[in-house]
């Protein structure tokens, strides 16, 4: 079995990386401090997509920002700008749907497949009851919709395939130091334990949805 992890490096990616490994999965791995691979840059996705050959099994696209460098999410939507928009954009959702335009021919068609990217459970709208953080829940809600759609697109050509959004939690990495607050954190190995278990659990039918660390469905 072949997995490819995108956001190797990352938090949760390199913790899905070694969990695949150590479960006898052949992994590929790609990041921007190892690779290059910048996934809000066109030509770096491109680039690093066609050098690589499948078919992947499983995909984990483990990729994202909270805010641009030195910037923070909003707590108002008067504290919006611009090209801090724009950037977590790019990186949350156009870059993934770039990824997902190339990876049609590197899945497999006579058997089951699964292409997984991180969400958030902020993404949600039904579920924002607090406000703020629009450029990230925005952006979030954005790949759930990107996720969605292709999930119907691959299954006219890949039956067994699956496509979802996932929730992690709040997970103990770098990523969310500053912002965790009071909310319960669990270790990065912990948490590519749950994802993966979910992943390896999901049937065709449940493609194109939203799912968080237990399996259970996220209200859009």
């Amino acid at each position: 079995m072949r997995a490819l992890v995108i956001g190797a490096s990352g938090g949760i990616g390199s913790a899905v990386y070694q969990q695949l490994q150590e479960d006898g999965w052949d992994v590929t791995g790609l990041s921007r401090s190892v690779d290059g691979f910048d996934v809000g840059n066109e030509a770096s996705v491109v680039r690093a997509m066609e050098r690589l050959e499948g078919p992947f099994e499983l995909v984990f696209i483990a990729v994202g920002i909270l805010a641009p460098l030195w910037g923070a999410p909003e707590k108002t939507i008067a504290a919006l700008k611009h090209d801090d928009m724009a950037r977590v954009f790019q990186v949350n959702a156009i870059g993934p749907a770039l990824i997902m335009s190339r990876l049609a021919g590197m899945l497999p068609k006579d058997r089951r497949c699964v292409v997984a990217t991180l969400s958030a459970r902020v993404g949600s709208i039904g579920d924002n009851q607090i406000g703020g953080w629009y450029s990230y829940r925005a952006s979030k809600a954005a790949l759930n919709q990107i996720m969605h759609g292709a999930a119907i697109e691959f299954a006219r050509s890949h039956k067994q395939s699956i496509c979802v959004a996932l929730h992690p939690g709040t997970v103990a990495t770098q990523f969310t130091a500053n912002y965790a607050g009071r909310h319960k954190t669990v270790a990065a190995d912990e948490a590519a334990r749950n994802l993966l278990a979910v992943i390896h659990g999901l049937t065709p039918a449940q493609t194109g949805g939203f799912f968080d660390y237990a399996g259970q469905e996220i209200v859009w």
